[in-house]
């Protein structure tokens, strides 16, 4: 079992939401990853137009029919249970108790996912199927749990400092319930890009992780750190749904051409034969609060299927079976290629602009003519001198060439070495 899949499964039972233990003990695990500083909010503090919620824990959750045998059990699937359901013992006949089960007629085996954050009610989650089982009758009901208005929210932060404060945020969610590619697949990848970045070390850029409650999560964050995310942010990326087998998708930034946009887009239309570009809209994830018209950062979001344009969305058919652990690996991946594009990205000059400087003496030219495999080594480096005038960057160099940028990467230190760019 790989690493990957040793931590989903871990995390896979925990019932998570916007607060609770759920949320706890998901970052302490993932604390064995990232070096997480976990940090509380007290319910009522005001974010913005929003205000942090009560703390909600579920204990205990079930309906029994009137022969004591329990139909419906939040231990079985914690999806059974509507997210934020208000503490609730009564028995009622079928029809009082029907009002407060919800079901999708359209995908009658599934179980969906639903949630009351903001308005108190309680009720249960079924499969339609399951749903249209019930036999009429005195039913019990029977939920423990609470909100707290004394209780908080918890998030999680890391940051990787690099040589400059300049930054470059990966945020992700940790609100839902045993999904697999709508919740894990985030937190997962994002813990391991961290890991990956802190054994490469000398990083350019600081690195900022975040791990919150989606919406309410960011909304905070942006309150207490909005100013300086403005001030210092380069790039980002919100991940969520990066799991499935499914071709990319990147959803650009608000501004549309931020560095992070025109990386992520350089990778995916070098190295895919299929994936999919879509301009930001002011729906989906925490994109949204990011790219808010007060803040419009930088930040974008790269996915395998996009959340909302497969069935399994949002129900329990989003679990184990619907993921692929080499998809997410892809996933990690294809991020650190974006990250090395960024490192990498700047406005180079070359040191002797007039006409080609002699290569060859400098160890970076053939001495026998023309050898196949260093062609594509001589036109990347020609490309790279010709274009390093201070008003094109890297990329716009590759996207100009045609060439692979994995061409340029030992260009730039070899030029450096020889003292052609500064």
């Amino acid at each position: 079992m790989n690493e990957l899949e040793k931590y989903f499964d871990l995390l896979w039972p925990i019932n998570r939401s916007l607060t609770g233990e759920g949320n706890r003990k998901t970052l302490k695990i993932l604390s064995e990853i990232i070096d997480l500083d976990i940090k509380e909010v007290p319910s009522g503090t005001t974010c913005f137009d929003w205000t942090i919620p009560p703390e909600w824990n579920i204990r205990e959750a079930w309906i029994k029919d009137e022969n004591g045998k329990i139909v419906v059990n939040f231990a079985d699937n914690n999806l059974h249970l509507l997210g934020y359901s208000t503490p609730m013992h009564a028995k009622m006949p079928l029809a009082e108790l029907k009002p407060n089960l919800y079901s999708l007629p359209d995908y009658p085996e599934v179980i969906p996912y639903l949630t009351s954050y903001y308005k108190e009610r309680w009720g249960f989650c079924m499969s339609n199927n399951q749903l249209k089982s019930l036999k009429e009758g005195i039913y019990e009901v029977y939920i423990d749990s609470d909100l707290n208005p004394k209780g908080s929210l918890t998030y999680g932060e890391a940051i990787l400092k690099g040589n400059s404060d300049k930054e470059v945020l990966f945020s992700t969610y940790i609100c839902h319930p045993s999904m697999a590619n709508n919740e894990l697949s985030g937190p997962l990848v994002t813990s391991f890009i961290y890991k990956a970045l802190k054994e490469m070390g000398n990083l350019k850029y600081t690195y900022r992780f975040l791990f919150v409650p989606e919406t309410i999560g960011s909304i905070m964050y942006l309150s207490k750190n909005g100013a300086h995310m403005k001030d210092k942010l380069i790039a980002g990326y919100t991940v969520t749904c990066i799991g499935d087998p499914g071709n990319f998708t990147y959803k650009r930034s608000r501004i549309g051409n931020s560095l992070g946009d025109r990386a992520a887009e350089l990778v995916l239309k070098q190295t895919e034969n299929k994936y999919t570009i879509k301009d930001f809209f002011p729906s989906g994830s925490d994109e949204r609060q990011y790219c808010s018209p007060g803040f419009n950062l930088p930040v974008g979001s790269l996915m395998r299927t996009m959340y909302g344009l497969y069935k399994e969305y949002h129900t329990s058919a989003d679990n184990k079976s619907f993921i692929s652990f080499d998809a997410m690996q892809g996933s990690i991946d294809k991020y650190l290629e974006i990250v090395k594009l960024i490192e990498l990205n700047e406005f180079y000059i070359n040191s002797m602009p007039y006409c080609e400087p002699q290569l060859g003496k400098r160890g970076l030219y053939p001495t026998l003519g023309s050898q196949k495999n260093q062609a594509k080594f001589v036109e990347a480096l020609l490309w790279f001198l010709n274009y390093s005038d201070g008003s094109h960057d890297l990329i716009e160099i590759i996207d100009k060439s045609g060439l692979h940028y994995a061409e340029f990467f030992d260009i730039i230190s070899k030029c450096r070495e020889a003292g052609l760019i500064s």
